[in-house]
């Protein structure tokens, strides 16, 4: 045996440095992590800003707490009445919205938004002629759908 045989070994190297592409599987879900969160805060941001949702949100807030309420039937009529048309006032504006009184005012809900029109005269008819009706659940489905229909009607107005 040879006892220089170490020397007639190559010289040593290291091998290449790993390059960093392409990525190993954990960075790209990261990445997709990001990607996805800066989408969704966008989203949010947009969706937080809309001054039509942010009187949306508030009139629906409004909403439970007169859900909540235990009110008689005509103080119930009253402020759900109240809400709708300054809520309406607010999406449609003041001057096409403040002229309106008592069956123009519910013609303009119920094409607006759907609103039944039964639900709307008995709502009327408690909230200032002291009837004894108290239909509060139909009233507050009616005032929910008006809220949530007419700004998706407004909305797609604005678009057009």
């Amino acid at each position: 045996m040879n006892p220089d045989w170490l020397s007639q070994l190559a010289p040593e190297h290291a091998p290449p440095a790993p390059g960093w592409w392409p990525l190993a599987p954990g960075w790209w879900a990261l990445l997709g992590l990001i990607v996805a969160l800066a989408v969704a805060f966008l989203c949010w941001r947009r969706w937080w800003r809309d001054p039509h949702a942010k009187v949306r949100r508030t009139a629906l807030r409004e909403l439970r707490a007169i859900r909540a309420s235990d009110a008689d039937g005509p103080v119930v009529a009253r402020a759900i009445e109240s809400l709708m048309r300054r809520y309406a006032m607010t999406v449609f504006g003041r001057q096409r919205v403040s002229r309106l009184t008592g069956r123009s005012w519910l013609g303009f809900v119920t094409s607006e938004a759907g609103v039944s029109q039964s639900a709307g005269e008995t709502l009327l008819a408690a909230a200032f002629g002291n009837s004894p009706h108290d239909r509060r659940d139909e009233w507050l489905a009616a005032a929910d759908a008006f809220v949530r229909r007419s700004a998706r009607t407004r909305r797609g107005r604005s678009a057009a």
